[in-house]
């Protein structure tokens, strides 16, 4: 059920591996493959270039653990391989995420529609499984709505489970009354909000490589950052929502971000610099001569809120204003006030507890024939294509082990 990413990968998997069993894939909208759809900017961040699962686990801050045999099965490697074998090379580019050569996502989704309609996969459009009933001599009863639906029920022999993240807890409900524990979904992969940013007049500005941090908590991320119109963005602090996700909500994303924009330096390395730098540089006016490769409109605005004057220069620069312009660069305090989805990409931290799960099959310790696939799962990754990886993983092992019903 859900026709994402795990369940079209899941029902693939199945029915190529089983052609005699008959598959049907369930999506309650008319829409299939939407996030594959407008995943990386219409691009479709595929994967990530990990040889290894050791590598990959890396980058979840939810699953790491239990992730690394289902990876060892089914990796990043094995997800090229598969679309390459169907016609669709991917290509990395210098941070690790793999894209189809295309750069389009509609590549990957028809690549899809083609595999399972090649393996015989049945898809059900606008239709919803309000329950699942196990029945006493195994299998399922799907209890079904919708507009298209053609009987109120299904008789099945086995059941994925690959819905999604949902955002609110009660949409979990119907998978609490098989007795599955559900870890609270809490957003991820969010960006700050700041309504009263001192950065607010430089939408657009970005730095190649800063380090974002929670102020009084365990809790950075290094690397590109985006001003945005509504406050910070960037790979930086996406991945830091990930990795602080609960710890976030619990702050109710209020709390303050503070900005290193130049982490190779300490207070002291960076002190010493600048004071090398006004001996040859003196007669330079600081606030128009950019240092370390920042923006011209981000050191300005260091620069006047340090109360740098717009005609003084380096020689005449005070202790006092050199102190709070190291002090800006260092931390630049920006306070966060909410959150922003990325773009239309929500990801959920939470999900069906993974204690629950037998993780080579992706089935049910509770309810045998039960399988999940997906971000239904309490597992999610940064930014890069490691949640489509964990689809592919999941769906992958899912079908192949769903295959062998009768």
């Amino acid at each position: 059920m859900g026709g994402g990413a795990a369940g079209f990968f899941g029902a693939i998997a199945c029915a190529e591996a089983n052609p005699k069993l008959r598959v049907l894939l369930l999506e309650k909208t008319g829409k299939l493959l939407s996030k594959v759809r407008i995943s990386g900017g219409g691009r479709c961040n595929v994967t990530h270039a990990a040889d290894t699962p050791a590598q990959l686990v890396q980058h979840y801050p939810r699953g790491a653990r239990q992730l690394k045999e289902p990876f060892r099965q089914f990796g990043a490697p094995d997800t090229v391989r598969w679309f390459e074998s169907r016609g669709v090379p991917l290509k990395t580019e210098p941070d690790g995420r793999m894209f189809p050569t295309t750069d389009s996502s509609e590549t990957i989704a028809q690549c899809l529609l083609e595999a399972a309609r090649r393996a015989g996969v049945e898809i059900l459009l606008q239709t919803t499984a309000e329950r699942i009933e196990p029945l006493t001599g195994g299998g399922f009863r799907l209890v079904l709505s919708g507009p298209r639906v053609l009987a109120p029920e299904l008789a099945v022999a086995r059941v994925l489970v690959a819905t999604g993240g949902a955002p609110k807890s009660a949409q979990y409900d119907w998978l609490r009354q098989l007795g599955h524990a559900v870890q609270e979904p809490v957003p991820s992969l969010f960006t700050f909000n700041v309504p009263d940013s001192p950065l607010r007049e430089l939408p657009g500005v970005s730095v190649a490589r800063a380090r974002v941090r929670v102020a009084g908590e365990k809790l950075e991320y290094e690397g590109p950052v985006l001003v945005t119109h509504w406050g910070v963005s960037g790979p930086a602090v996406l991945k830091l929502s990930a990795w602080g996700a609960r710890r976030l909500h619990e702050l109710n994303y209020q709390s303050t971000t503070l900005i290193n924009w130049v982490p190779d330096f300490t207070e002291d390395t960076l002190r010493q610099h600048l004071q090398e730098h006004r001996g040859p540089h003196g007669r330079k006016i600081v606030v128009s001569n950019p240092l370390f490769g920042l923006p011209q409109r981000l050191w300005r605005t260091l620069a006047e809120q340090a109360g740098i004057g717009a005609e003084t220069r380096w020689n005449e620069l005070p202790a006092k204003l050199q102190n709070r312009l190291i002090e800006a660069l260092l931390r630049t305090a920006l306070p966060m006030r909410g959150k922003t989805t990325y773009k239309d990409e929500f990801v959920t931290c939470g999900g069906i507890s993974l204690g629950e799960i037998n993780m080579q099959t992706m089935e049910s310790r509770l309810v045998p024939g039960l399988h999940f696939a997906g971000e239904v799962l309490d597992v999610d990754g940064i930014t890069g294509g490691f949640n489509f990886q964990a689809a592919w993983t999941t769906g992958h092992l899912a079908g192949r082990a769903m295959s062998q019903a009768g």
